[in-house]
């Protein structure tokens, strides 16, 4: 081990560099939702081309959402031996040859292969797991209310990306929604790779509200590559798997997953256009989701700051519960004004379980706190994914998604209970 070799320091004039870091962080998180919740719009067009099940089509979903969350701890660690830039730039290159090799696919698997897997791995790399390891490196001052505004750049991504594909897919064909998310996705590499940096100390400072005479972090000698990244993530796992608190993460954030990305996220649209609703409609008020969740998200950042995250999560986790109770007697062929009410409600709360989740990992984990985040988000799109192909197989069984939506209800409200369980402190030996 050595200490960085590092410019002489000085103290900041004017904005400081972590908040241009930031906004770099924020637009790819941005893109890597937008580009994630596409699928979304595109089950009803490929059901009707090519004559695919829900059940089929939600199976390519399915193994997004699962790589979705399965690549982040190892991004993460690859972040520490790589860099953020190059990790985030390979990922979008990714998601950008997902994208775009969809427009030629006639069979099922081309599409579990190039939205499942290509644009899986690509958005994984870019997910919450960016958030937590760019907050730990740049931020002191602020870093819950940092950590809330990236986590709202996910529901950016939503608001940006639905309507606009929404329309395109209704209106021109799905593929220009494909063509759309891949020319996006380039349209970012230069933003991150001349911008974003991996630590402060790379510029010549030190991380916002850091003390400037604090000595410079200490890390590897040199990385070595992507299975010593990857040696670490595992092991970092089996360590925090012998503790209590990171089941009581993982399985609340695993309910999560199925109750946002996995059943909402991905079966709201058709199932809205099952009562009649126009998509390019649905998919609007599955973006006014997003509008919500952006003001939900920061002020859950701003509270994660200051109140116990335990109780916040058992607040947020038994409100959405409530909510999914009562959203299958809302759908109609208008939006109605008690569905707008929900649309509010559940948006406050769609993300806002991320901010204390980080810091619960950070608070009981420490230096690993960012890629033991990785693995608990890993279980929350291991989640996503068990609802997104299970509540598209309830449908082509029962004809109605009621069932999953009573279901997840029920999981929310054990998330809360499971939240308010969780110890303070944890033993993490290597």
């Amino acid at each position: 081990m050595r200490r960085m070799t590092t410019p002489p320091r000085t103290r900041e004039r004017g904005l400081h560099r972590a908040w241009i870091v930031a906004g770099v962080a924020f637009v790819a998180i941005l893109g890597a939702a937008g580009f994630r919740a596409t699928p979304g719009v595109l089950i009803t067009p490929l059901q009707e081309e090519f004559g695919w099940s829900r059940g089929t089509i939600s199976l390519a979903v399915s193994v997004n959402l699962m790589l979705y969350g399965l690549t982040a701890p190892f991004a993460a660690a690859l972040m520490d031996r790589f860099g953020m830039r190059r990790v985030v730039t390979y990922a979008l290159l990714l998601v950008a040859a997902g994208s775009g090799f969809t427009i030629l696919m006639n069979a099922p698997w081309q599409l579990v292969l190039c939205w499942g897997v290509l644009v899986g791995l690509g958005t994984g790399s870019m997910a919450l797991v960016l958030a937590a390891t760019l907050t730990e490196r740049w931020f002191v001052r602020h870093r819950g209310l940092v950590t809330g505004v990236l986590t709202a750049g996910g529901a950016t991504g939503q608001l940006v990306f639905l309507p606009v594909l929404a329309h395109l897919a209704a209106g021109h064909g799905w593929r220009w929604a494909a063509v759309t998310v891949a020319v996006a996705a380039l349209a970012v590499v230069p933003l991150v790779w001349f911008l974003l940096r991996d630590h402060p100390a790379e510029v010549g400072t030190t991380a916002l509200g850091a003390d400037p005479a604090a000595p410079p972090p200490v890390r590897s000698a040199a990385p070595t590559g992507a299975g010593e990244a990857a040696f670490r993530a595992l092991g970092v796992l089996r360590s925090a798997a012998r503790t209590r608190p990171f089941w009581l993460l993982a399985g609340g954030f695993a309910i999560c997953g199925m109750s946002t990305n996995g059943l909402v996220g991905t079966h709201f649209i058709p199932a809205a256009h099952d009562h009649g609703m126009p998509e390019p409609t649905a998919a609007g008020l599955l973006a006014l989701v997003g509008i919500f969740d952006v003001a939900g998200t920061v002020v859950s950042g701003w509270l994660s700051d200051r109140v116990d995250s335990r109780i916040l999560l058992g607040a947020y986790y038994g409100l959405r519960g409530l909510s999914l109770l009562v959203l299958p007697g809302l759908f109609t062929a208008t939006a109605e004004p008690s569905m707008l009410v929900f649309i509010i409600f559940y948006g406050l709360d769609w993300v806002a379980t991320v901010p204390p989740t980080v810091a619960l990992c950070r608070q009981i984990y420490g230096p690993d706190g960012a890629v033991v985040f990785g693995w608990v988000f890993a279980s929350h799109q291991v989640g996503a994914a068990i609802a997104a192909v299970g509540a598209g197989l309830t449908r082509d069984h029962l004809g109605t998604y009621d069932l999953a939506w009573y279901t997840a209800a029920v999981l929310c409200f054990a998330a809360a209970l499971m939240s308010v369980a969780i110890a303070r402190k944890a033993s993490l030996k290597a």
